[in-house]
């Protein structure tokens, strides 16, 4: 990920990468339960995971609204939670009830906050100077 705005790169990837972190170690727990169905499931959400993550970053489609790019991942974030139910027998067998879906609703908030940008607005900007190192108003 060399180039410009390497960071943003390393947190798209870093970002996503991170949010499904959770379904490959619990796919590692199933396959040491020897239940190789939700284990191998899960590493196929995985795999399907870092290929949306990839395949719809911003910088490979620069003038596409960030809103439409994030609909892959969460699509793939989606599915992991009803693999997990599934994996577990449930949500009652989970010990969750229909209210418990609520805590889904901040992880939505990025449409909200990112709906119009798009990777090319930013493109030839210039970063913004610390307080301290910007001239001074002049006279």
């Amino acid at each position: 990920m060399s180039g410009k705005r390497s960071g943003e790169k390393v947190g798209w990837t870093g970002g996503w990468m991170g949010g499904f972190l959770w379904v490959f170690v619990l796919s590692l727990v199933f396959f040491h339960q020897r239940r190789i169905g939700p284990g191998f499931s899960g590493l196929l959400l995985c795999a399907a995971a870092v290929a949306a993550v990839m395949s719809f970053a911003p910088w490979r489609h620069p003038s596409t609204p960030y809103w439409k790019l994030m609909l892959a991942p969460y699509g793939v974030f989606l599915a992991a939670v009803v693999w997990v139910f599934w994996a577990f027998g449930g949500m009652k067998n989970a010990g969750l009830s229909w209210w418990n879906l609520l805590w889904l609703i901040p992880l939505l908030s990025p449409f909200g906050m990112m709906s119009r940008r798009k990777w090319a607005q930013h493109e030839g900007r210039q970063p913004a100077l610390p307080a301290e190192d910007a001239d001074p108003p002049g006279p």
